[in-house]
């Protein structure tokens, strides 16, 4: 199998199981119905795991666009196989998401609430402003690439690493996703609402896109930052990059604040 591939099968198997557990707790007559914050986080840090485990020997597992950006940003990653993999990444999260579409194809015209279905495809703010959504994504995802760069630097027993990750993202969404839903990866968000838009779902609703921009933006720059700050603090290589991400992250800030309503509560 190729890289490419192994993208594609990696972010399909993580969508499959994170958007499966959403549908879970949210669609009408599910069993699973209202399981809860935890169910969630913990559903969606084993889907990470079992998608590392999959695909970490062919493709190295990014299965996030923010990872493999801020790979290529340390030199980690070739900047030539960026756009290869993030296309992979879509493709897998968008078929993941179709899967779960499937799975729980009578489940959509029991449901009345048109946010209910969105949520089991794409994350959104718990309180709606643009500024205060965009750095709760720049912090997971910065928290995210630094611990993946943790991880990397510890020696564990073979095969415990994709555990390690998991952890990881679960610790991640109970911590810190209660604000947007810890999207902190743009496949994750936009491909799977990119399938919401496409998809005859029964009484769905808008897909939100005036919010999009949020979980993709967002992770970009803080997943870049991320990994950007491991190599400047933790290996004392301070790069052009690094100054150049952290000011354009900056900017990008003030501008988001600027223009954020007065009135919390909207995008």
């Amino acid at each position: 199998m190729s890289a490419f591939w192994g993208e594609v099968l990696g972010t399909m198997i993580l969508i499959l199981f994170g958007a499966g557990v959403c549908a879970g707790a949210n669609l009408t007559k599910s069993y699973a119905k209202n399981g809860g914050w935890i169910v969630i986080t913990a559903a969606w840090g084993m889907g990470v795991t079992l998608g590392v485990y999959a695909v970490g020997s062919i493709s190295g597992a990014h299965l996030n666009p923010a990872v493999t950006i801020g790979l290529a940003f340390t030199g980690d990653f070739a900047w030539s196989q960026v756009p290869g993999y993030i296309l992979a990444q879509m493709i897998g999260a968008i078929l993941g998401a179709t899967l779960i579409f499937l799975q729980y194809f009578p489940h959509w015209k029991e449901t009345e609430d048109p946010g209910a279905k969105l949520s089991v495809f794409s994350t959104g703010p718990a309180i709606p402003h643009s500024f205060s959504n965009l750095l709760s994504e720049i912090i997971g995802t910065f928290i995210l690439l630094l611990g993946l760069q943790f991880i990397g630097a510890n020696e564990f027993t073979e095969g415990l690493n994709p555990i390690a990750v998991g952890v990881l993202i679960i610790a991640i969404g109970m911590s810190l996703g209660g604000t947007t839903g810890y999207a902190i990866n743009p496949a994750r968000d936009l491909g799977p609402r990119i399938a919401h838009a496409i998809l005859p779902i029964a009484g769905k609703g808008s897909s939100n896109w005036g919010y999009a921009w949020i979980p993709v933006l967002g992770p970009i720059l803080g997943g870049s930052l991320g990994a950007l700050f491991h190599k400047a603090v933790f290996n004392q290589t301070m790069t052009t990059e690094f100054w150049i991400v952290l000011i354009a992250t900056i900017i990008i800030l003030i501008i988001s604040y600027i223009m954020s309503p007065k009135k919390i509560g909207t995008i």
